[in-house]
């Protein structure tokens, strides 16, 4: 089975009772969009105009040990919300969300090691990183440092909620949370240089102002240098002359040649591998001074080992 992030499980609010029974007796992971918080902290749905509950200690893996807050729950209403179908009790039906997520723990997420590319879908975005949903709900981190080789001010400058994101494992937290990294799906220096050629006028983003010079990002995993100029500062897009490509010092010489208009939002991104497994990246060029690499080799704990 494969597991989704939660609003892209199929949702079940057009389906049949009879639909709606097929799928309780195969242990369907469905979604529909959660209607009410209760009073007594359950989760109220209408499926097909089927009423539905969804009790507290259903609505999330680990609500009722504390691992997941309240604030999880309740602002499930408005959203889609994953579940399996319990039973049906009169003329209503009984969710569990928790064990979808308990499945997709024990089915997908336990089984993935150091290197494995995966899909998710950013859900929310914070100054150090964005959470994405790895499935049913599930959220792993996406650190800022590991979205991309080009250092940027805020992870909003990359990516959108409810993105679409392939991502590579690259490790667990202490408390067996996934840890996820992008910048080895976007190309090594070489992949992302030759993209480009002396002479060309493209244009960047203004990522540092130094003394010595203006790092702009032609890519997010290729920054040249320019020379410093004023009212010059991170986040300007400017229109740039490639000057010189520099393979064995992994520069790339540029020249401002004006300020333009900013994109509306975060350029789409270009991935050089989409799935499989990574052992390695290297991403510095063949003979460069400064090695710049991820190893995928560290063993993960499991969760509660």
């Amino acid at each position: 089975m494969e597991y989704a992030a939660e609003e892209r499980i199929p949702c079940c609010t057009g389906f049949s009772p009879r639909q709606l029974d097929e799928a309780m007796a195969a242990g369907q992971i469905l979604q529909s969009t959660a209607l009410v918080y209760d009073t007594d902290q359950s989760l109220r749905f209408s499926l097909g105009g089927v009423p539905a509950i969804m009790p507290h200690g259903e609505t999330a893996d680990g609500i009722t040990t504390g691992e997941v807050r309240e604030i999880a729950v309740l602002t499930r209403v408005g959203r889609a919300t994953c579940f399996v179908i319990l039973r049906r009790e009169g003329a209503k039906y009984i969710l569990s969300r928790a064990k979808a997520q308990q499945r997709c723990k024990e089915e997908y997420l336990d089984r993935l090691v150091p290197g494995d590319i995966i899909r998710c879908t950013a859900t929310h975005i914070e100054p150090f990183g964005v959470f994405c949903d790895v499935g049913c709900g599930i959220s792993a981190l996406l650190p800022i440092d590991c979205l991309s080789v080009s250092r940027i001010a805020s992870p909003a400058d990359r990516i959108r909620g409810g993105q679409e994101l392939t991502c590579v494992v690259r490790q667990r937290d202490e408390r067996g949370r996934l840890v996820l990294s992008m910048k080895e799906l976007l190309g090594t220096w070489m992949q992302n240089a030759a993209l480009f050629k002396i002479g060309m006028t493209v244009v960047g983003t203004v990522r540092s102002v130094e003394d010595y010079g203006i790092f702009i990002e032609l890519t997010p995993n290729l920054t040249g240098l320019a020379e410093y100029g004023p009212d010059l500062f991170p986040g300007d897009a400017v229109s740039v002359y490639i000057k010189n490509i520099l393979p064995e010092k992994m520069k790339v010489k540029l020249v401002v040649l004006c300020k333009v208009d900013p994109p509306l939002h975060p350029a789409p991104l270009r991935l050089f591998l989409k799935e499989g497994h990574l052992d390695q990246w290297i991403y510095s060029t063949p003979g460069a001074k400064r090695l710049v690499q991820t190893v995928f080799s560290e063993k993960l704990p499991r969760h509660g080992s």
